[in-house]
């Protein structure tokens, strides 16, 4: 099989198979060979692991991953690639395509059925208009996996990847720090992709925690409040959390004033640890 990043290769195949890029998809296929080696390398997976990868493409990264993993389940939403990636991945045994939309697949059961006694990471080239949305599917979910390095729009990366507390950070920073340790590892220009994207892409590595940093008594409780507190982030925090949890506001800076903030502060200087003592002060009725 030619090289899956040439550009004549790829239009080759969609010819063959009569298949067009999809923007609904999102499908910007990789064409710089040295992208994806440089993400499995960042995985740190090797001979051992089963891996998850979420929207193939043609396969580009699939064939990296294939190469190094014990195995690969590649979920793929658009049902137009299975034969292309069947022709693409034919010198493969350890890979398996599943036809479905990631965000309603049984992942556990995937792991359960897929990877007995392997340990397990996600690695993908994930769709810019559907990033957080998966990324919080795989932390919320508990999921049985050690690592997911993905490859996204860079401005979502930089969120993914700050910490609470910094002029970066945002209510998905605070969700990934709590389940995870976030490091950026890279970025990639627009000319590595076919189509070229606007936007420069970059690859974040998330391991995650065995156990949160902050203990919280009600999650959900927990959640909501960083929500509130970054829905209106151009407000104070006491002000965009008594929006946001329709909360009379002297009741929320009352809880500020218990976690030892000023009533003034601003969403962004909030780190974990403030959200979780702000959500005790709320939950004792300060």
């Amino acid at each position: 099989m030619p090289e899956l990043t040439d550009l004549s290769t790829i239009r080759a195949l969609c010819e063959k198979y009569d298949f067009s890029l999809s923007k609904g998809y999102g499908q910007n296929f990789i064409i710089n060979s040295g992208v994806c080696p440089k993400i499995v390398d960042g995985s740190g997976i090797d001979g051992r692991w089963g891996v998850i990868e979420i929207g193939p493409g043609i396969g580009v990264l699939t064939k990296e991953l294939a190469r190094r993993a014990a195995k690969v389940v590649a979920i793929e939403v658009d049902q137009r690639l299975p034969p292309v990636l069947a022709e693409t991945l034919a010198e493969f045994d350890n890979v398996k395509i599943v036809l479905q939309d990631v965000l309603t697949v049984d992942l556990h059961q995937l792991i359960r059925e897929e990877f007995p006694d392997m340990p397990v990471a996600v690695c993908a080239n994930l769709p810019y208009y559907i990033t957080s949305p998966i990324i919080m599917k795989l932390l919320e979910d508990r999921l049985p996996i050690q690592s997911v390095t993905v490859m996204v729009q860079k401005e979502a990366a930089d969120r993914l990847a700050a910490d609470p507390g910094t002029r970066e950070s945002g209510a998905v920073s605070c969700a990934v720090q709590y389940y995870a340790q976030p490091k950026l590892l890279f970025s990639v220009q627009p000319g590595s992709f076919y189509p070229a994207p606007k936007v420069t892409s970059a690859v974040v590595r998330l391991d995650i925690r065995s156990a949160p940093p902050v203990q919280v008594t009600d999650e959900k409780g927990f959640f909501a409040l960083v929500r509130a507190a970054f829905g209106q982030r151009r407000k104070t925090a006491a002000n965009a959390i008594a929006a946001g949890l329709g909360l009379p506001k002297e009741r929320v800076q009352a809880a500020l004033e218990a976690a030892g903030l000023d009533v003034r502060i601003r969403p962004e200087k909030l780190t974990l640890e403030d959200f979780a003592a702000v959500q005790a002060a709320l939950a004792q009725g300060n």
